[in-house]
């Protein structure tokens, strides 16, 4: 309302629209109301107005659900639904959710405070700011046809018998319909917040989805975490074992095979049957490596150093096993982040440092490389200006957001690069990593 075209623009109108369906909704529910507990109360006695009373003190709920509709005539923001989903299917569930739930008795509320008293000031808003606004500028027009050019009434109020004095009265009434585009906006803003007061979420409400979102966000890592173990021994146990038996019999059966087409086939197969072997545990050991489940974030860092194609120097100091989630985030990151030294740095040798300090988990992963990594192209240490979209840790940075930590990158041109991790975690207890 501050904006200079403020009465040139939709807003007024849609104040008004705004205004003028709530009278219209304002009046259903004042006569369903009336007429559910009136039939209800008189049938109440055969148990036959009892769905009727039941469905009068749920009013609420349908009402809310068409005011947050109606709010979007006059709020960009939108309002969100309270209720929650009911733990299972069906009516009945439904009805013992709602009723149970402070959402629907406030909408019941808010569907009384309509059908009593707010239509009526939307109507009176709606006749003061533009009614009479408007039939005060319609005056010359009256007077050329109702009156026949010798009078008309203003505002049945008083006569006007001159064209001069008509219209005088029409700019008057122009002025009065701007100043009255104002007076829209403001009743329709002072409706629209105590809406959003008695159906919209509170701050509480906003928090506790809030801490809902985080946990669930938490339990599906959890989760995903749980099936990559499971892959890993389902793996681990029976493809790979079947695979070493067959690699033993095929070197066995080459062995006894005598020299010809056949033992040259053999040896064939005994090859792949191990480059199969060697690719299954690559495979197992990127899936979740078993260091990282029996020995910790510390053996398995340090076991990642080793296979690393570039040096790198590990000084991690842990005060024993951190949360599942925990370590498993940061592994990956330190694996990716090597990755990413190896294949686009250029560097000639790498660190690893961290340790647990505040009650967070703090890592860095730095080269001598060339730098000029993007977080939008790696986001990973040694990512390199050459390397390509999805060659770094974007997805990891999420992963480790869940876990309400923070990755960050400083890679200047010409090196060097460093990737710094920070995660909330505790020190289990006892070395449990399921705590």
């Amino acid at each position: 309302m501050a904006r200079p075209g403020y009465l040139l623009s939709p807003w007024p109108w849609r104040s008004a629209g705004y205004l003028l369906t709530g009278v219209v909704t304002g009046v259903l529910v004042l006569v369903g109301l009336v007429t559910a507990v009136a039939v209800g109360g008189v049938l109440a006695l055969a148990l036959v107005g009892l769905p009727l009373l039941c469905a009068a003190a749920l009013a609420g709920v349908p009402v809310a659900r068409l005011e947050r509709l109606r709010l979007r005539l006059v709020d960009r923001d939108p309002a969100y639904d309270l209720h929650r989903p009911p733990a299972a299917p069906g009516l009945r569930a439904w009805l013992t959710t709602r009723v149970r739930e402070r959402a629907t008795w406030r909408e019941l509320g808010h569907a009384l405070l309509c059908a009593g008293l707010l239509w009526p000031v939307d109507a009176l808003a709606l006749t003061v700011a533009l009614l009479l606004p408007l039939g005060t500028a319609a005056t010359p027009l009256l007077m050329a046809t109702a009156g026949d050019g010798r009078e008309a009434k203003v505002l049945k109020l008083w006569t006007v018998t001159t064209w001069p004095t008509a219209f005088g009265v029409a700019v008057l009434g122009l002025l009065l319909t701007a100043l009255g585009a104002y007076l829209l906006g403001v009743a329709a803003g002072a409706r629209a917040g105590l809406t959003r007061l008695l159906i919209a979420p509170r701050d509480g409400d906003l928090g506790a989805r809030v801490v809902e979102l985080a946990r669930s966000r938490v339990r599906l890592v959890d989760a995903f975490e749980a099936e990559r173990r499971r892959i890993e021994r389902d793996l681990h146990d029976g493809a790979q074992q079947r695979l070493v038996a067959l690699t033993m019999t095929l070197g066995l059966a080459r062995l006894d095979a005598p020299p010809g087409p056949l033992a040259d086939q053999l040896a064939k197969a005994h090859e792949e049957a191990g480059k199969a072997l060697q690719e299954l545990r690559e495979l197992v050991h990127g899936i979740h490596p078993k260091v990282l489940a029996d020995y910790g974030l510390e053996a398995a860092v340090a076991d990642a150093a080793d296979r690393s194609a570039v040096p790198v120097d590990v000084e991690l100091e842990l005060p024993g096993r951190l949360p599942r989630a925990v370590e498993a985030a940061a592994y990956f990151v330190v694996c990716e982040a090597l990755a990413n030294v190896a294949k686009h740095s250029g560097a000639r040798r790498a660190r690893v440092s961290g340790g647990h300090r505040d009650g967070r988990l703090f890592l860095e992963v730095s080269d001598d490389g060339r730098g000029g990594a993007r977080a939008g192209a790696g986001a990973g240490a040694g990512a390199g200006p050459e390397a390509g979209a999805g060659s770094g840790l974007v997805g990891l940075a999420d992963r480790v957001s869940v876990l309400d930590g923070r990755l960050s990158l400083s890679s200047p041109a010409g090196g060097p690069t460093l990737l710094r991790v920070e995660i909330p975690c505790a020190p289990c207890e006892l070395t449990d990593p399921s705590a």
